[in-house]
């Protein structure tokens, strides 16, 4: 008896490392650390991710970082995306897979001169457009506001010529370019274009088709842990800006403070289908929206099959409500 009481603890003990080890996830941002990727800094300060047995190490994307690219290279497991990105590499034959959101709107619009009554004001007036919206947002409002090319000039992420002239409008994000103009004492509206039915998700989680295929738990887990992270960072984001501060020195307190302020303020987490389905959600419907604009603008070959862009297995009941 005794003998057989021992073999069991040892074999106890044997398998005790593996019951306690952590699967590794590599997740790539799409920018340096700042409030909109806060949920996962949370998720990491606050041990959610561990407590859903996850090693999760996040690596900051930048201006010159293709995140996508990265990770269906294998140097990252998941990345921060972006809906017109995964149709257009589902369009050149590779296999990204969006499995949750974070965001139920996109984050971009137009910051303008606080006399615009609105953007049907702005036909005739300078836009400063960067290249990566000349091919994803510029052509919906140019179609929808009658704007002209010839309206257009480059951005070059300087607010300077905004500042310096009062017939100017540009590009920005909620969270970012407005801030900066109150810092600078420039009395400014911003327009998302959200509000007036653009319709892609804003920082999406994507992965590979293979990681989908050969790991569906630790999708699962993860897709969990960060809406779970990002319900907390709502709540008590100090855990999270301060990992976000020692990312990105250059980070600091109030503009953390704004931009989570305007997250709150326009329900980008809390507020569309995730009011009613939980943080993350998706639905098929608003990937046919996007999936129509693009081919309507000339943007996407009509055969493209958009559902393969996402997938709806990861957030059809992880509700984590709001």
């Amino acid at each position: 008896m005794i003998i057989r009481v021992a073999a069991l603890l040892f074999a106890a003990t044997l398998l005790a490392p593996a019951a306690h080890a952590q699967d590794k996830v590599t997740f790539l941002t799409s920018w340096y650390a700042q409030a909109e990727h806060g949920g996962f800094y949370q998720a990491i300060a606050t041990g959610i991710y561990r407590k859903h047995g996850l090693d999760v190490s996040i690596r900051m994307g930048g201006p010159q970082v293709n995140g996508l690219q990265l990770m269906l290279a294998g140097q990252a497991d998941m990345h921060m995306g972006y809906d017109f990105q995964v149709l257009k590499a589902l369009e050149q034959g590779l296999t990204p897979v969006t499995v949750a959101t974070s965001f139920q709107h996109d984050l971009q619009g137009l910051l303008a001169h606080d006399d615009v009554a609105g953007l049907g004001a702005l036909k005739g007036k300078t836009i400063l457009v960067a290249t990566a919206g000349r091919t994803s947002w510029w052509p919906w409002l140019k179609a929808k506001y009658g704007y002209a090319e010839e309206q257009v000039r480059p951005y070059t992420f300087n607010l300077q010529p905004f500042f310096a002239d009062k017939a100017i409008a540009q590009q920005g994000y909620m969270s970012s370019e407005p801030f900066q103009a109150g810092k600078a004492g420039v009395k400014a509206k911003f327009f998302l274009f959200a509000h007036d039915g653009f319709p892609p998700y804003g920082t999406t989680i994507v992965a590979t088709q293979k990681l989908v295929k050969e790991k569906p738990d630790v999708v699962t887990r993860f897709v969990r842990a960060s809406m779970e992270g990002w319900k907390s960072y709502l709540a008590e984001p100090g855990a999270a800006n301060e990992l976000i501060k020692k990312d990105n020195p250059n980070m600091k307190d109030d503009q953390l403070a704004y931009a989570l302020e305007k997250l709150k303020e326009h329900r980008l987490i809390t507020g569309g289908d995730a009011a009613k389905m939980g943080i993350g959600a998706m639905t098929e419907e608003r990937w046919k929206k996007t999936y129509d604009y693009m081919v309507s603008a000339g943007l996407l070959k009509p055969d493209v099959d958009y559902r393969q862009a996402f997938t709806l297995q990861f957030v059809k009941d992880v509700r984590v409500m709001p």
